[in-house]
């Protein structure tokens, strides 16, 4: 049974979401669920805006003929050929043989290594500010190469305002009746999964972030459409706001985050005593992680979100500690910039870990590591406490200054 929403009187949500997927791209855990965003529009000429998973496609496809009431479709405008959203591109193109397909260049590319079908003869290949006239509907086409794949553009209709983002501005979480972002509390219930989605899936590529928003910065946009999470009709200042931030690698709160490594609870009782000081000085919800038991997508989410950063982990095989080393790979991965971070290192007989992170940190732009480095050799002693306190100290000083 079809499943739709009205954004306006002619374009129509005809998305799902999947509430069983436990790993997006087999790797980032989803609790809430995901919803997969289409589009369709009715004019003198019919388009779907990207399709859907392959695990939603029986919805997908009862929303698209139930919104078309019959009339065939015209158009598929393809923004992003990631397989959660191009999935659905050969059973419309089977069962639409009239049905013409907009993309760009490097969207038929992928398009041929994904399908077998004979599709030239399907293709409009647009351009940077092409246009497609559906009557009183216009489609405006944008690039947005790296937003987070390289064919990635998106679609800008001028008569309703209407920004079909592709993955931009999109976040985990099904959508549970209510589409749109003024219909859920979305600091309370959804902002937490915006920020872990954006920090892993386009964290990396915050040059080219800025460059979509300059280019976005033009158009006079009423709603926001993205692929996945809330459509935007109100407030739309705020969620450009925060890819903005993000974008530019800045700080979203002035916060700590302590991640800690710990093999039998030493270097998480330096943690602890720390973060009872930092309360002490009065740092307010300092958020704390188990490194060894927090998906490492919560803990990047925490780096784009906290300007300070604690990293204590005790010394491993003359290494880091393996679950801090994976954090540290994937902050470099992802090109974070502009934090201040504390270390504390441990170690029974040769405490390295604290050097081997600094080293690590060096090569991100913008990282600032306070002194001193607290040392522990085995349990928190009296030299060691002595450090943490001072630690404590500048952590706080570069709160306060």
């Amino acid at each position: 049974m079809y499943c739709t929403r009205k954004l306006t009187e002619q374009v129509t949500w005809v998305g799902g979401s999947d509430r069983r997927l436990a790993l997006f791209e087999n790797l980032f855990p989803v609790p809430h669920g995901v919803s997969y965003n289409s589009y369709v529009i009715m004019d003198e000429k019919t388009a779907v805006l990207d399709t859907a998973d392959a695990a939603i496609s029986r919805q997908f496809l009862e929303n698209v003929l139930h919104t078309l009431d019959g009339r065939p479709l015209d158009y598929l405008v393809v923004n992003h050929m990631e397989p959660d959203h191009c999935a659905n591109i050969e059973a419309l193109a089977l069962r639409f043989p009239g049905m013409k397909i907009v993309g760009n260049a490097k969207t038929f590319t992928f398009m041929k290594q994904f399908y077998d079908l004979p599709l030239e003869e399907r293709m409009i290949t647009v351009k940077e500010g092409d246009t497609l006239s559906l009557g009183s509907h216009t489609l405006h086409f944008y690039m947005a190469p790296m937003v987070h794949w390289p064919e990635v553009m998106v679609t800008y209709e001028s008569s309703e305002k209407l920004l079909f983002s592709a993955d931009a501005f999109g976040t985990f979480g099904a959508v549970n009746g209510s589409l749109f972002s003024d219909e859920v509390n979305f600091d309370r219930d959804w902002l937490d999964d915006a920020r872990r989605y954006y920090g892993n899936i386009v964290g990396k590529y915050g040059l080219q972030v800025q460059a979509a928003l300059k280019k976005l910065s033009a158009l006079d946009i009423a709603m926001i459409c993205p692929l996945h999470g809330p459509v935007w009709r109100e407030n739309l200042d705020y969620l450009l706001g925060k890819y903005d931030k993000w974008s530019r690698y800045e700080p979203e709160e002035k916060a700590v985050a302590i991640f800690y490594a710990s093999m039998y609870g030493d270097t998480e009782n330096a943690a602890d005593i720390l973060a009872a000081g930092l309360a002490e000085g009065g740092v307010r919800n300092i958020a704390m992680y188990d490194v060894s038991s927090t998906h490492i997508s919560y803990l990047i989410s925490e780096v784009f979100r906290c300007s300070h950063l604690v990293l204590a982990a005790p010394t491993y095989n003359n290494g880091i500690y393996p679950a801090m080393a994976n954090l540290l790979h994937d902050m470099k991965a992802l090109m974070l910039q502009n934090r201040t971070v504390g270390l504390v290192e441990n170690g029974s007989w040769a405490p390295v870990s604290g050097k081997l992170i600094r080293a690590e940190l060096e090569g991100l732009k913008g990282f600032q590591v306070l002194e001193p480095v607290a040392s522990l050799k085995s349990t928190l002693k009296g030299d060691s406490l002595e450090q943490l306190g001072r630690l404590k100290d500048s952590i706080l000083a570069s709160l306060n200054g």
